[in-house]
């Protein structure tokens, strides 16, 4: 068994990379209460907007400030064109239609990743964040700023879409539309304005996810891809509906991953710990609601 001081270090990666499984997971959980969609793109999204700035960066020799904005704004617009032209179309499918409809989406972007950027040159790709090499110590930890901003990000992002779902007027329609699309179009609020919001934040969010994550992670199609099984398993721990609850999960789901990486005979196996934490949380979930109708009949 690892010593103490082997676990200090991936405690510190493992809470960056659950703020980024957060921030992804925010997205999903709001997009999903705005339009019934569980996005099953958004790493996919994410993925080929990070190597787009990476191509930027490396080939156009654009600034590292306009690659990254371009690589958030990717995820916003190819986002919102999906919702635009398939969202009404899905409107009133039913949720498994509409979430095999955005794996097709993951898998032309996969697919079209695969094409422009080949696997065969994915080791020598790398996008790194300026704030990498700004560090500081916890003890004997190294810390660096993207760490630190990952985690930050992830938990302010979730208080500020908290506030904004309860405090503002569009927030308030969205609460709306997400419990009865007809009724709330009746009422007169803006069905497709407010959806096209969820939309667009949802691949804001996507871009920001993507370009952290390779930073953090890896500049791999594949690897960013499927990382959205974490933050989905995040959300589905929430079920799909407290934000809160979706951050913490987040947090949960991370720091096990990399937790699990210092002992060696379970190293092989953190690649499933999203779907272990997801399928217990539904378990002990489904469990409580086993005993409060028992308790109910009683």
């Amino acid at each position: 068994m690892p010593s103490w001081q082997d676990f200090q270090p991936f405690i510190v990666s493992g809470l960056a990379l659950g703020g980024v499984y957060a921030l992804s997971g925010v997205g999903i959980v709001v997009l999903y209460r705005a339009t019934g969609v569980v996005y099953l793109a958004f790493g996919a999204v994410g993925a080929m907007g990070a190597l787009i700035a990476w191509s930027l960066i490396n080939h156009a020799h654009a600034p590292q400030w306009l690659a990254w904005i371009v690589c958030i704004l990717f995820g916003a617009l190819v986002t919102l064109a999906y919702g635009t032209v398939f969202g009404p179309a899905l409107a009133k499918r039913p949720p498994l239609v509409k979430a095999v409809a955005t794996l097709g989406l993951m898998l032309v972007l996969f697919g079209a990743m695969d094409l422009l950027w080949t696997t065969s040159g994915g080791a020598s790709r790398a996008l790194t964040l300026p704030t990498d090499n700004d560090t500081f110590m916890i003890g004997q930890v190294q810390v660096n700023y993207t760490q630190v901003i990952a985690l930050a990000l992830g938990i302010v992002i979730a208080a500020a879409t908290g506030a904004f779902l309860r405090y503002t007027g569009l927030g308030t329609a969205m609460r709306a539309v997400a419990n009865d699309r007809e009724i709330a179009g009746t009422l007169g609020v803006p069905v497709r304005r407010v959806e096209a919001v969820a939309w667009f934040g949802c691949g804001v969010l996507a871009g920001a996810a993507g370009l952290l994550l390779a930073d953090l992670v890896a500049l791999d199609a594949t690897t960013l891809t499927f990382l959205v099984i974490s933050s989905l398993a995040a959300a589905l721990i929430a079920r799909l509906r407290s934000i809160a609850w979706t951050v913490v999960a987040a947090l949960v789901v991370g720091l096990v991953h990399d937790l699990l990486t210092p002992i060696q005979s379970l190293t092989n196996y953190r690649d499933m710990t999203p779907f272990v934490l997801a399928a217990l949380a539904l378990l002990a979930l489904s469990g409580r609601q086993v005993m409060s109708l028992s308790r109910e009949e009683a």
